[in-house]
C-alpha cells in the first residue's frame, strides 16, 4: 500500500506539522506501507497549463507521478482567504480529471480560527469527488492554538490523528481487497 501526504502550503509549518504526525502514525500502524510526505515548501512546481501530466519535468513530474501511483492520499492545506491554498489547487489542476479514481482520500485543514471548519467539505471534497476519489467521511481540522513549537499539544487532536490514520489504513485495505476480487472475477 502506497500512502502519499501532500502539504499544500508554501509558507508556514502548521500543515506540515500535522501531516508529519500523521506520517509517523501511519508508519507505526502499517509498517508495511510505503508512506511519502510531499512538502510543497521544498518543491519547485510549475503552474498547470493543461498539458498531459506525463509531459511535466522536474519536481512537477515527481509530484504528479507520486500521486498517480498512490493507493491513498491525504491532502493538507492551510486556509488562505477562506479557501484552500493556491499551491494545493495547482497540484490538483496538474492531474487528469480521473486521477484519483480508486484512491482513498481525506483532508487535513489548518487554520487560525474555527470559522474555517467547513473548508474541507465545501471546497476540497467536491474537487476530490469530481476527480473520482473515494472519500473518507472524516477529515481533520486543526487550529493554530493546537500547535506549539512544531508539536501538536492538544490531546483531542492527537487522538484524532491516530483515528484518521486507522480509518485511512482500514478503508484502503478494504477497498484494495474489493478491487482485487473484482479484478479476479473479470479476468
Amino acid at each position: 500500500m502506497k500512502v502519499v501526504l501532500i502539504s499544500g502550503a508554501v509558507t508556514g509549518s502548521n500543515t506540515f506539522t500535522v501531516l508529519k504526525a500523521l506520517q509517523k502514525e501511519l508508519n507505526q500502524q502499517a509498517p508495511e506501507a510505503e508512506v511519502t510526505l510531499l512538502d510543497l515548501r521544498n518543491l519547485n512546481l510549475v503552474f498547470s497549463d493543461g498539458r498531459d501530466f506525463r509531459e511535466y519535468e522536474g519536481d512537477t513530474r515527481l509530484v504528479v507521478e507520486t500521486i498517480m501511483a498512490a493507493d491513498a492520499l491525504i491532502f493538507g492545506t492551510p486556509v488562505y482567504q477562506a479557501g484552500i491554498s493556491g499551491a494545493l489547487k495547482n497540484v490538483l489542476d496538474l492531474l487528469p480529471a480521473r486521477a484519483l479514481a480508486d484512491k482513498v482520500t481525506t483532508a487535513v485543514i489548518t487554520a487560525g480560527s474555527p470559522h474555517h471548519f467547513w473548508i474541507a467539505d465545501y471546497q476540497l471534497k467536491p474537487i476530490l469527488a469530481f476527480m473520482k476519489a473515494t472519500l473518507l467521511p472524516a477529515t481533520l481540522f486543526v487550529e493554530s492554538k493546537d500547535i506549539i513549537d512544531h508539536q501538536i499539544v492538544t490531546d483531542e487532536i492527537k487522538t484524532r490523528v491516530k483515528r484518521l490514520a486507522q480509518d485511512l489504513i482500514l478503508t484502503t485495505k478494504s477497498y484494495q481487497a474489493q478491487l482485487q476480487l473484482l479484478e479476479d472475477e473479470l479476468f
